[in-house]
């Protein structure tokens, strides 16, 4: 069967990349795609392997488009301000993206050499925003470790509208983020 005109595999990403922040990863299946799409879910397959390999793709974009926001974020920052931007960058891009933000959690399929890079990347610039505390290579991975956890636990709470009080869910971030930076100085 020959790919149908104007339908690309860019076309077929951008619409899943919108299903997933719109109505969340469990509903991009290649029957909802195919529909949105306006095609017969088989025509799918002249762009892509599958669904596996459609969520692979999601997550790659996801992962760059994290590693991206978060450099941005950072600028030329360094110490706490670099750590509080960062942060704030991550949790700008689960809101913005609540649907690759979920595919960006897993642990890199060790295959996919591509999101395994994507994800070392992202680690790699935390560690580098985290060297102005001169943590030996060991506790800057626990560091790094610390700081993803706070901030994913932050991030999916939020997601899941947790916080129900009435206070100012920035101020409560910047809070938990002083909080862990007052540990790492500790630790100097």
């Amino acid at each position: 069967m020959s790919p149908r005109m104007g339908l690309d595999k860019v076309t077929i990403i951008e619409v899943a990349v919108e299903l997933a922040n719109n109505e969340g990863m469990e509903a991009v299946t290649l029957a909802t795609l195919a529909k949105r799409l306006n095609i017969r879910t088989p025509s799918l397959y002249n762009h892509i392997e599958g669904l596996d390999d459609l969520r692979n793709k999601l997550a790659l974009i996801g992962m760059n488009r994290l590693f991206h926001g978060l450099k941005a974020a950072i600028g030329n920052k360094t110490g706490d301000e670099a750590v509080h931007a960062m942060s704030i960058g991550y949790v700008q891009f689960s809101r913005q993206n609540p649907g690759l933000y979920e595919l960006t959690l897993a642990a890199p399929n060790p295959e996919n050499i591509e999101i395994q890079q994507a994800g070392k990347s992202i680690v790699e610039l935390t560690i580098e925003v985290l060297q102005e505390y001169k943590l030996e290579r060991e506790n800057a991975i626990h560091a790094v470790r610390g700081l993803r956890s706070l901030l994913h636990g932050f991030a999916s709470l939020e997601q899941k509208q947790a916080f129900g009080l009435p206070v100012n869910l920035d101020k409560s971030l910047h809070l938990l983020v002083n909080t862990f930076l007052a540990g790492l100085h500790s630790l100097k």
